[in-house]
């Protein structure tokens, strides 16, 4: 998390305070082809729930290259794709049984949770921004909660920390930089 912060903290300072690194290399890089930017952007927000890349940190990235609308769009799609990865894939593994195993009352706890206030919970762990959203999504694959309101709850939540992150973040970079 500290690495994180760090590579952050740097994009950040290196934006403002030396554009010309980004205005020349980067974009003349990126710009080069916009689809394999576009592939590029969409894989590693894909593939991100198995490293844990706080989708904060592509967003941040994104920032750079694209417009919001776009950014929005990627971000949301990479974002889906990710948690269904990370859902099915802790189903797969049956990682369930296992985490019972280990802590059968916190699991008792959190499944009547999630089989009563399935929604809202997604909903409301998704949509703030200090929580990381791929756990829910493992331990909603391993719980075999219902796909279809999983999907639904991370698309809604998601969808509204996305928007205030690119639609914000955009609103602020424009303010700073006029």
């Amino acid at each position: 998390m500290l690495l994180w912060g760090i590579l952050f903290v740097s994009v950040l300072y290196l934006y403002f305070y030396k554009p010309d690194i980004f205005e020349t290399y980067l974009r003349t890089a990126f710009e080069a082809s916009i689809f394999w930017g576009y592939a590029l952007f969409l894989f590693l927000g894909c593939v991100r729930g198995f490293v844990f890349l706080p989708a904060t940190t592509l967003i941040v990235l994104g920032f750079l290259f694209f417009t919001p609308h776009v950014l929005f769009a990627l971000s949301m799609i990479g974002i889906l794709v990710s948690s269904t990865l990370a859902y099915w894939f802790a189903r797969s593994l049956e990682l369930g049984e296992e985490i019972e195993k280990r802590d059968s009352k916190h699991v008792a706890l959190l499944r009547a949770w999630l089989t009563r206030y399935e929604l809202p919970v997604l909903i409301m762990w998704s949509a703030f921004p200090f929580t990381p959203t791929d756990v829910i999504c493992y331990v909603c694959g391993a719980l075999k909660i219902n796909y279809g309101k999983f999907i639904l709850g991370i698309a809604i939540g998601e969808g509204v920390c996305v928007a205030a992150y690119v639609y914000l973040g955009d609103y602020a970079l424009n303010f700073f930089s006029a």
